[in-house]
C-alpha cells in the first residue's frame, strides 16, 4: 500500500515535504534531516550552547558561593561586586548573585514548562478541531475565539494575587492563555491532512480517531509543534517577569528575575548591579531562546538559504 506523506499546504512543515511519513522510522528520517540542519546554523548552536549554560549555571550556581539567596550579611549593605559577594548585595544585605541564580531558576522553570504545555494543548485542540470537523470543530473554533479577544494578561493580574505566589499556578495560567493561534495553525494543518490517502487507509483498517491523531497527524506537523514551544519558553518567562515586575507574580521571600528587576529598578543609576545583573540574565535567556526558535524554523524551511548539502 502507498503511503501519500507529504504535508500539504502552507507552513514550515512544508519543507520537509521530501520526508515520507506515517510511518514512525519514517518520521524520525524526516526529525534526523531536521536535526541536521539545525545544526548547521551557527546561531542554533549558539543559542542552545547558551540555553545550556544558563541551566548550569540555574542549577548549580547556588553552590559557588557561601551565601543562599535568602541570607543577609548585615556588614555589607549595598555594596558592590567584590570578592565576598560577586554580584554586589542589596538594601538588607541579600547577596545579589544567589539572587540572580534563584531568580533565573524560577524563570526557566515557568518558561520550560509553560511554553511546552502550551504547545501541547494547541496541538490537543487544533487537532481535535481539524480531524472531527463539524459541531467539534464549531465549539472548539468558538472557544480559540473567545480566548483570543479576552484580555488574558488582565485576567492573570486580577487573578494572580489569590495564587499566593505559586510558581506552579503560574505555568498552568500562562499556558493556558498561550496555545490559541497555534491551535488555529495546527487546525488547518490537520485539515489538509485527514484527507490524504495515509490517514484514509488508517481509517479504513479501523483506526480510532484519536489514534490516527497521535500516529500520523501530530509527527507530520511536529517541526511546527516544536518551534512553538521553543518560542513559547522565551514568551512565557517575558509574561512571568511582566507580571512579577508588576507586582503580581512571584512573592516575597521568594524571588525571580523580574522580581529582582522590579526591586533594582529605582536605584539602576545609582547602585546598577541591583538592576544589570538580573537585567542581564533575562536578555541572555530570551535572545537563546529566540536564536534557537529561529534556527528550527529554518531547518524546517526550505527558503530559509541554509545550506543543507
Amino acid at each position: 500500500m502507498s503511503i501519500e506523506t507529504m504535508v500539504a499546504g502552507e507552513g514550515p512543515d512544508a519543507a520537509a515535504n521530501d520526508i515520507p511519513a506515517g510511518k514512525g522510522s519514517r518520521s524520525a528520517s524526516r526529525g534526523r534531516l531536521v536535526l541536521r540542519r539545525f545544526l548547521r546554523t551557527k546561531r542554533g548552536l549558539v543559542g542552545l550552547s547558551v540555553l545550556a549554560l544558563l541551566a548550569l549555571w540555574a542549577i548549580f550556581g547556588s553552590y559557588l558561593g557561601a551565601w543562599t539567596y535568602h541570607d543577609q550579611d548585615a556588614n555589607a549593605i549595598l555594596t558592590g561586586p567584590n570578592s565576598t559577594h560577586w554580584f554586589g548585595t542589596d538594601q538588607i544585605g541579600h547577596d545579589v548573585y544567589q539572587q540572580t541564580v534563584r531568580g533565573l531558576q524560577k524563570s526557566l522553570v515557568i518558561g520550560l514548562l509553560a511554553g511546552p504545555l502550551g504547545t501541547c494543548i494547541a496541538a490537543i485542540v487544533g487537532s481535535t478541531a481539524g480531524y472531527f470537523g463539524g459541531r467539534v470543530d464549531t465549539v472548539l473554533r468558538w472557544i480559540i475565539e473567545l480566548l483570543l479577544v479576552i484580555p488574558s494578561f488582565f485576567i492573570l493580574v486580577i487573578v494572580s494575587p489569590k495564587l499566593g505566589g505559586s510558581w506552579l499556578w503560574y505555568v498552568l495560567f500562562i499556558a493556558v492563555f498561550a496555545w490559541m493561534i497555534m491551535a488555529q495553525i495546527v487546525r488547518g494543518q490537520t485539515r489538509s491532512l485527514r484527507d490524504r490517502e495515509f490517514v484514509r487507509a488508517a481509517r479504513y483498517m479501523g483506526v480510532g480517531p484519536f489514534t490516527v491523531i497521535r500516529r500520523h497527524i501530530i509527527p507530520n506537523i511536529a517541526s511546527l509543534l516544536i518551534i512553538d514551544a521553543t518560542l513559547g519558553i522565551g514568551g512565557a518567562i517575558i509574561t512571568e517577569s511582566t507580571l512579577s515586575f508588576l507586582g503580581f507574580g512571584i512573592q516575597p521571600p521568594d524571588v525571580s528575575l523580574g522580581t529582582l528587576l522590579a526591586a533594582g529598578a529605582d536605584s539602576a543609576v545609582t547602585y546598577p548591579w541591583l538592576f544589570l545583573f538580573p537585567a542581564g540574565a533575562l536578555i541572555i535567556t530570551i535572545l537563546a531562546s529566540s536564536l534557537i526558535g529561529d534556527a528550527l524554523r529554518d531547518a524546517v524551511d526550505p527558503t530559509s538559504g541554509v545550506n543543507h548539502a
